[in-house]
């Protein structure tokens, strides 16, 4: 119903205040449930990647046990997407950030698969799956508690504070809601909307902080002088940063019906996990995982690799991404795309050393965030949270216009399905 209607839909004062009540407890609970998956997940990591080895007298860095952790992992994932109630969940290659809710019945197995991949050394984030673990957990519990909570608004609200629970700050999450809730025919301000999502990710990220203290950023330097070519620089960066990622979103469906030709899922997930593998024993560990920790420790030690090397990991980790989201397994793209676009920015920095390296990632990850996520709020914040550069903060504000026209037309990394395939 629009404001035509004579019907105001606006939120009113005494309903933002009710709501916030329910609210902080999504807020408190979707950090709950994503510090709870991070912890089990580390736990097994450890498990497969130090402890077990070490005490076989296995190098875990070897070729053999990489490729040995990945295609377990695979057929694990697989047989669990085959044979557990709930299938693991709704394919992460065919869902956005914010799905419809999955039944409950769906959630432990989606868990388990999950973890199983981000303890593996899979390419792929926590983002997707968590969203939609903590949507399914809070739906069917405002259910109970608060049942005229409207649905809708309950995704809406879980998956704004699960933003703000994995990046330690609501901004992510008004900066990702502001597309969704600015197009809607609903009358009042844009604030009045974005109140109680801010709530409950405010409640996320204070949780979170309390928990675990999460920190995003990394030691590139600082960068306090521009100059008029760092323009330039940064829009090649990006550029070519956003060519790769929109190439990986290009051939992301053959892929993935490639490997559904294989029918089942404790084939094809397995298959997967094994190229993975190849993948990981070419790349070494420094392409495993979702790329956050190996993204820290590519910028210190990048004097050890030279341009070649770089753009060998570069390759690589592209690849293992698409491999990792079309066979099966769950879990998001934006935390490897982050690696991939940091990497390209220390490429660039090694070519032309008079490229500021903070300006070189932050561009670097400004062109493959926006070509995967297509959305330019959580381009630009990662690129600057990860930096630490507000200096760059007006050279990507211009850096991303051009680039825009890149990607407005250019596909999608989701494969599209019969309905909508997300929120």
């Amino acid at each position: 119903m629009s404001e035509s209607s004579g019907v105001n839909l606006a939120p009113t004062i005494r309903s933002l205040a009710v709501l916030s009540i329910p609210s902080v407890l999504i807020g408190a609970v979707s950090a709950l449930v994503l510090f709870a998956l991070d912890e089990v997940a580390g736990l097994l990591q450890h498990g497969e990647w130090v402890a077990l080895p070490y005490s076989l007298g296995i190098d875990p860095d070897a070729p053999g046990w990489i490729f040995g952790v990945l295609s377990v992992t695979g057929l694990a994932v697989g047989l669990a997407v085959w044979l557990l109630p709930g299938h693991g969940g709704t394919d992460s290659a065919t869902t956005e950030l914010s799905a419809p809710p999955l039944r409950p019945l769906a959630l432990p197995s989606l868990a388990l698969v999950t973890v199983l991949a981000l303890a593996g050394g899979v390419s792929l984030g926590p983002e997707n799956p968590i969203i939609a673990i903590n949507t399914g957990i809070l739906v069917a519990l405002l259910a109970k508690l608060w049942p005229r909570v409207p649905t809708a608004l309950v995704v809406m609200i879980t998956a704004a504070a699960t933003l703000g629970a994995m990046f330690g700050t609501p901004v992510a999450a008004a900066l990702v809601l502001t597309g969704m809730v600015g197009s809607s025919p609903q009358g009042g301000a844009l604030w009045d909307r974005l109140f109680l999502p801010l709530v409950a990710a405010g409640a996320g990220s204070i949780t979170t902080t309390i928990l675990s203290h999460p920190v995003f950023s990394i030691h590139v330097g600082t960068y306090d002088h521009v100059e008029p070519i760092d323009l330039v620089s940064s829009i090649v960066i990006a550029a070519v940063a956003t060519g790769i990622g929109i190439l990986a979103a290009w051939v992301f469906p053959s892929v993935h019906r490639s490997f559904r030709l294989l029918r089942n899922p404790a084939i094809y997930v397995t298959a997967g996990g094994i190229l993975l593998g190849v993948l990981g024993v070419i790349g070494g560990p420094i392409t495993l995982f979702k790329g956050l920790a190996q993204m820290g420790e590519l910028v210190v030690n990048r004097h050890d690799y030279d341009p070649g090397q770089l753009a060998l990991i570069i390759v690589i980790k592209v690849i293992a991404l698409v491999i990792a989201a079309a066979a099966g397994f769950r879990g998001g793209r934006i935390f490897p795309s982050v690696f991939i676009g940091a990497a390209i920015g220390i490429l660039a920095n090694a070519i032309v050393p008079g490229i500021p390296l903070p300006l070189a990632v932050a561009s670097g990850i400004l062109g493959v965030v926006l070509a995967v996520s297509r959305d330019g709020w959580v381009a630009l914040f990662i690129a600057v949270v990860v930096t630490g550069s507000l200096t760059a903060l007006p050279l990507l504000c211009v850096t991303i216009l051009p680039i825009w026209l890149m990607v407005s037309r250019a596909p999608k990394m989701i494969v599209q399905t019969g309905g909508a395939p997300g929120a």
